[in-house]
């Protein structure tokens, strides 16, 4: 089995509350550029279990099914099974801590483990630099986005 793990994190001056949200299929929408989602569950109400499809985004080099494997909104927890058949399943882990009542930490790990050659070249590819840039992106855009709402 080929398989890769990174975390990191970054803080952002907003309290807990309004940032936790935005981890979420329909908060995403509000500050990822081109982000969408097929809704298949018929609700917005997320819950263990919730499933959702994207195409072509984020680490994707296929359609994506996204499974909520666990959630636990007053923990500011979620983690979510994404798999791409016969390339990769990921599991992705937002953690959200308040550091206090203006300051949120924002801890993120995406694993992914190869399911076939093309799913093992990606994962190759996935070095820690990457993924510090990467998640880096998110603190910008979310800046960008609490930026225009203010």
């Amino acid at each position: 089995m080929i398989s890769s793990k990174h975390t990191s994190g970054f803080d952002i001056a907003q309290p807990v509350e309004q940032v936790f949200p935005l981890f979420s299929p329909e908060g995403e929408k509000r500050w990822v550029p081109h982000w969408d989602y097929e809704n298949v569950m018929g609700t917005t109400e997320l819950s263990e279990d919730y499933v959702f499809m994207t195409r072509g985004h984020d680490h994707a080099s296929s359609d994506a099914i996204w499974l909520i494997k666990r959630y636990v909104p007053e923990a500011w927890f979620i983690q979510f099974y994404r798999v791409e058949p016969e390339d990769k399943i990921g599991v992705v882990t937002v953690e959200c801590s308040q550091s206090n009542e203006r300051l949120t930490h924002v801890e993120v790990s995406y694993q992914y483990i190869a399911l076939s050659d093309q799913g093992r070249k990606f994962i190759e590819s996935f070095t820690l630099e990457f993924y510090e840039k990467f998640i880096d992106e998110w603190r910008v855009l979310l800046i960008q986005y609490f930026d225009s709402t203010a």
